[in-house]
């Protein structure tokens, strides 16, 4: 099954508004607004420049990272029953809405991650331990014949 092509513009809208909803009643920290703010920045950094992989790739790690701190805010902050208010209900209600929501958009934007060119995997820079190396040539030495003949050669006759 095919999903619908989603645009990056109405994964920020959205997400946008349901933190302005979120942050409404001062209930969350201004942890929780600085965050998921920044993220919608550099989510709009991916809508200017659509040949960038640095930006997508940002604003999906923003999105990975932002629904564990969304998780840890909401659960030290819920309010207990007896200060719930109407309008506290509300705001804390689109704060996991919104939080519900940012799987499916990661991945619709894991999907323009792709579409982009990127790859299957995140290469962040470090190499691991079992990277083939048969190409690698050291610069620091010139290459020295060896003095001696291998022993895997046969001698050549005299003339």
């Amino acid at each position: 099954m095919e999903l619908p092509a989603v645009s990056l513009k109405a994964i920020i809208l959205v997400h946008w508004l349901l933190t302005v909803w979120g942050c409404m009643n001062y209930m969350l920290p201004l942890s929780y607004a600085w965050g998921n703010f920044s993220v919608l920045a550099v989510g709009i950094w991916a809508i200017v420049q659509r040949d960038s992989l640095d930006a997508i790739t940002m604003f999906l790690a923003g999105l990975l990272l932002t629904v564990l701190t969304d998780i840890i805010h909401i659960s030290i902050f819920y309010p207990s029953h007896d200060f719930l208010s109407d309008a506290k209900r509300f705001s804390i209600g689109m704060a996991i809405f919104s939080l519900l929501l940012k799987p499916v958009s990661c991945y619709l934007v894991y999907r323009m991650y792709r579409e982009r060119g990127g790859e299957y995997t995140f290469n962040i820079g470090v190499t691991s331990a079992g990277q083939d190396r048969s190409a690698y040539e050291p610069i620091d030495q010139p290459d020295v014949p060896p003095q001696w003949p291998s022993p895997g050669k046969a001698a050549q006759p005299p003339y």
